[in-house]
């Protein structure tokens, strides 16, 4: 099973996939813990752990409601875990004028892989949008975080950006082999071979040619 949940004034991606034993992953809880439980709770759901794709506040303002609620692990990359701790780098005090902060329990990293069931998230380190930004792989998903949107990318101008990062980031997602089903940290689902169609960043050309 897989439900989105928009949460937050800035509609972040919640995602609850679930292995078929109903073990469930919690992917980039926002925002709105209450709401995250209570879809949880609808569908009994067993949440085994959080998620991460990157540090910043609108991904992470739900994390420490539910790791006490559940007692569970929170996984985020090492580059990325110091914004948990500090308002001021994951952009709750500039963007939002609010202490938000999360705890974290495991460091990923290129590579990892993190059971769940019958599942296996695979992690793949995209830097660009934050230095410790990553996508989660399981089977044919791409949970893409800010790193690719439907049509767009995530900006780079926020603590630990780098545009020529998510440059290379985006080239390297181009070059999967296959399709993927892409769940992105802000609006709709969309597929990696229509983003490689469609979206002049992951494509073949750029905005930047335009101008």
């Amino acid at each position: 099973m897989l439900l989105t949940l928009p949460v937050g004034e800035l509609g972040t991606n919640c995602f609850l996939i679930s292995a078929r034993d109903g073990e469930t992953a919690v992917i980039d809880p926002g925002s709105q813990p209450e709401l995250i439980s209570a879809a949880l709770e609808q569908h009994n759901l067993a949440p085994k752990m959080i998620l991460l794709t990157h540090g910043h506040f609108d991904h992470i303002g739900a994390v420490q409601a539910l790791k006490e609620r559940y007692r569970l692990p929170v996984y985020v990359h090492e580059a990325d875990a110091e914004m948990l701790s500090s308002p001021e780098k994951n952009g709750g005090i500039s963007l939002m004028g609010r202490t938000i902060s999360a705890p974290w329990d495991e460091t990923v990293r290129e590579g990892s892989r993190i059971q769940l069931g019958d599942l296996c998230f695979r992690v793949l380190h995209t830097p660009g949008h934050s230095a410790g930004s990553v996508c989660y792989e399981t089977e044919d998903l791409l949970f893409s975080g800010d790193t690719l949107f439907c049509g767009g990318v995530g900006r780079t101008d926020l603590y630990g950006g780098s545009y020529p990062q998510l440059r290379a980031s985006l080239k390297r997602l181009a070059e999967l082999a296959g399709d993927r089903r892409v769940y992105p940290g802000h609006g709709p689902a969309t597929s990696l071979e229509k983003e490689r169609r469609q979206n002049p960043y992951l494509g073949n050309f750029d905005y930047d040619d335009l101008f």
